[in-house]
């Protein structure tokens, strides 16, 4: 059994988000993990950063191909990635944290569009788009107000470009439909809403509170690798 992490969007550096969550819970469990370099944040080559959406599903699919079997966690973004990635043989289960289980023909654009204080993007260089009215202290607060300071200037130095096509290229999959799932909903999420979030966690087979932020795998690992730990017991008693 192994764990495959699917980061969000606008950010480079899939390990270093994931890490405390991946150190926790090889320490307590043994089980391995890895996270997915995302093209369309620039994470692979130029070439394929800009198939955007597609690429990044291609790039999950290719970590897959060379397990036996593994649950997919999805962040915000990560969940369309893991929708557009299809079914595969590998996919014991999914897990979604503050992300989205999105219909066949969505576009990641328009999941946000209707959101009360969605996060604003503008154009950075030709076919790329980059997060607006931040800082360093903005961003934290909005995005990892359940941190310390350095803590959320190190994943402000992580923030980047993305291909406008990871937002604009509706889903031609729904990879989430009939496989075990469970939803984190983050109820003191100031980026994406609980509303939201529990409007997607109603198609997952599951879903549990925590009473965290946007990146719980970073301000509180330990209750991320609980529900990780259960998903692995069913996974592997099933």
């Amino acid at each position: 059994m192994d764990v495959v992490f699917v980061h969000g969007a606008l950010v480079r550096d899939g390990a270093w988000w994931w890490r405390a969550t991946a150190e926790l819970l090889r320490e307590r469990t043994g089980v391995d993990s890895r996270a997915v370099a995302l093209p369309s944040c620039g994470e692979t080559t130029p070439e394929e950063a800009d198939g955007g959406l597609v690429a990044d599903a291609a790039a999950l699919r290719r970590e897959l191909d060379g397990l036996e079997s593994a649950i997919v966690v999805g962040h915000s973004y990560g969940g369309t990635v893991i929708a557009e990635a299809g079914h595969h043989p590998a996919v014991s289960s999914l897990v979604s944290i503050s992300s989205y289980l999105p219909d066949v023909g969505t576009r990641q654009g328009a999941i946000l569009s209707d959101e009360p204080d969605p996060v604003t993007v503008v154009e950075a260089g030709v076919g790329r788009v980059g997060l607006a009215g931040h800082d360093a202290t903005t961003f934290g607060a909005r995005f990892l107000q359940d941190t310390d300071r350095e803590t959320q200037e190190q994943a402000w130095s992580r923030v980047t470009a993305q291909a406008v096509g990871a937002f604009a290229t509706p889903t031609s999959r729904a990879g989430w439909q009939d496989v075990d799932s469970t939803y984190l909903v983050c109820t003191d999420d100031r980026s994406t809403s609980v509303g939201l979030q529990r409007f997607h966690a109603a198609r997952a087979t599951r879903s549990v509170d925590l009473d965290t932020g946007h990146h719980p795998f970073i301000s509180r690992p330990d209750l991320v690798v609980r529900e990780l730990e259960a998903v692995i017991r069913r996974a592997t008693e099933g």
